[in-house]
Parts: structure tokens; sequence; C-alpha cells
């Protein structure tokens, strides 16, 4: 994980107002959401394994329901953002169990590693995408 320096960091600002910039800008809601926190996640890589990664914490109403709705009154205050690399096994699951069911609970593997260290490129590639989403949300 390394994290990154942001103009957003502090800032706290309706979480309507942000969601779309967040989309505008590749970002979507992380599934590890609650009512009170989340984070914004965007792939850096076109296989997932590579992450920016912005976490917030709700400061006024609260996150509701599956489609991840929240109140004009909603308000969220931004952490570090920061750059995480998963590392998966490669290749078939040998242990792994097959049927349409089990493909329906068990849709995803955990990564080996999960904190993997990350290369410089992407440090590169994610201060573009961090300075992009900046300027769309202060702006």
């Amino acid at each position: 994980m390394i994290p990154l320096q942001s103009k957003l960091e502090n800032l706290e600002i309706p979480y309507s107002e942000v969601k779309s910039s967040m989309d505008q800008c590749g970002f979507v809601l992380g599934s590890n959401w609650d009512y009170d926190h989340g984070y914004f996640d965007r792939p850096l890589d076109g296989v997932n394994k590579v992450w920016l990664r912005i976490p917030f914490q709700v400061t006024t109403g609260s996150l509701e329901g599956e489609a991840v709705e929240a109140n004009d009154s909603t308000r969220i205050i931004f952490g570090t953002p920061f750059i995480l690399r998963h590392i998966y096994e490669e290749g078939i699951d040998q242990e792994g169990e097959s049927g349409a069911f089990r493909s329906l609970v068990d849709q995803f593997q955990d990564p080996v590693d999960p904190d993997a260290p990350v290369e410089g490129r992407w440090v590169d590639i994610a201060w573009e995408q961090l300075q992009t989403l900046e300027h769309a949300v202060i702006h």
C-alpha cells in the first residue's frame, strides 16, 4: 500500500455532489462500504489487480440500501488516498468445487497477497488519475 497526498484529504462534501464526479472519473463505490464509511475504487490496470482507493467517512446522514443511496443531507469526508495491489493465484483452483450453485455463491477468489508491492509505474498512473479527480471534485 502506498499512501498519496491529495487535495481531497479532509475535504467534507455532500455525497450526492461527489458521486457523479467519481462515476465520470472511473471510480466505483467499493463493495466493502457500510452506512458510515466506504471506499471509492478505481482499477489502474486491465486485470483489476492494482487499485487507487479513496477512503471516506460519513459525517452527516448515512448510506443506505443495495443501490447505495444517500439523502441530500448525507455528507462525507475523505481520508488519505492510497494505491494497493492484489496478487491472485493464477490457473485452475485445484481444491475448487464446481456446479451452478457453487459459482453463484463463490464467484471470486481471495487474493494470495492483498497488499503486494506496487511498482513505480503504477504510482505515476495513480497520480494522474487522482489529479483528474481532484480537478473534477474541487473545481
